[in-house]
């Protein structure tokens, strides 16, 4: 049956341990030294993946802040010709009211001297068919300059009592 000889146990060990230290050099060692580089090579993806997403975050934070700032300027902006508008607006209000009052004014003035113009007519109109009344009772002609302040005077009196 099996048969134990020490030469041919000792082959088997050596043949064992030959086989190992050959494994070792020519197997084992390419097969670590591909497994270190690829998990170097995995750890390497790894960083730069990461590093690569804090880039894509720190550059998604400058576009929010671009977009907030430009919002911000926006609003500025928007703000500022409301604002610009409402003086404006206010500005040509007050001009458009000067210039009624102003209107409005003139028309008074020119209102008041042409009512001063007709009394004055009329009073002139009034004397002057008064002194020819006074004439025409009397039967004699009168001084009219003297006259004409007399009438004067009483319609001036008549006006101011008014």
């Amino acid at each position: 049956m099996l048969k134990f000889e020490f030469w041919s146990i000792f082959e088997a060990v050596a043949n064992v341990l030959i086989l190992f230290v050959l494994l070792r050099i020519f197997l084992f060692k390419p097969l670590n030294k591909i497994r270190d580089d690829r998990t170097r090579t995995i750890q390497d993806n790894l960083d730069s993946a990461e590093k690569a997403k804090e880039e894509a975050e720190e550059l998604r934070q400058q576009y929010e802040n671009s977009i907030s700032d430009a919002k911000a300027k926006a609003n500025q902006i928007i703000m500022k010709a409301h604002e610009d508008a409402e003086n404006e607006r206010t500005a040509i209000i007050r001009k458009s009211q000067e210039e009624a009052e102003k209107i409005v004014a003139d028309a008074d003035k020119t209102i008041e001297n042409e009512r001063k113009r007709v009394l004055r007519q009329a009073q002139s109109e009034i004397a002057d068919l008064a002194i020819e009344a006074a004439s025409k009772i009397i039967g004699e002609n009168v001084d009219d300059e003297k006259n004409r302040r007399l009438v004067d005077k009483f319609l001036s009196e008549e006006e101011g009592k008014k």
